[in-house]
């Protein structure tokens, strides 16, 4: 069974919980996970960068962070995705999507990043990217 938890902690701008968590569920049915203890945190730019600085040794806000939260060989997937909604809304600005696509789209990708896809290289990249869209164009169908 997948436990999903949605925490809004941005000062002024709320998601979604509900489409959050669908969205979650669409994702993990889609790559065959049935057993996750998951949390998804909307954070601002200040929390990020403080974040990405003590993890990740980088000076700088980013838009999504995922951590594994599992230990050793656990059957379980459990990890915790952080979304930037201030970085969103940039994002979404300049990609000329609306917030909710441009959050969705991280939320996505902070999942795959969970489940063991990886961006390092152009060919990680491609498909990690591939599979957002696959997810999101599924996704948008059916919820719209």
């Amino acid at each position: 069974m997948n436990s999903i938890r949605v925490f809004n902690t941005h000062s002024k701008h709320r998601v979604r919980r509900k489409e959050t968590i669908e969205l979650a569920r669409y994702v993990l049915k889609g790559e065959g996970c049935s057993n996750a203890e998951l949390n998804v945190v909307y954070i601002g730019d200040e929390r990020m960068t403080g974040m990405n600085a003590t993890y990740r040794k980088h000076r700088y806000s980013t838009d999504v962070l995922s951590f594994s939260l599992a230990e050793g060989s656990a059957r379980q997937l459990e990890g915790e995705v952080y979304v930037n909604v201030d970085r969103a809304r940039r994002q979404a600005r300049e990609y000329r999507v609306s917030i909710a696509e441009e959050t969705r789209r991280l939320v996505t990708h902070g999942l795959l990043h969970l489940l063991g896809y990886d961006d390092a290289t152009p060919p990680q990249r491609e498909k990690m990217s591939k599979t957002e869209d696959f997810y999101l164009r599924q996704f948008s169908k059916n919820h719209s």
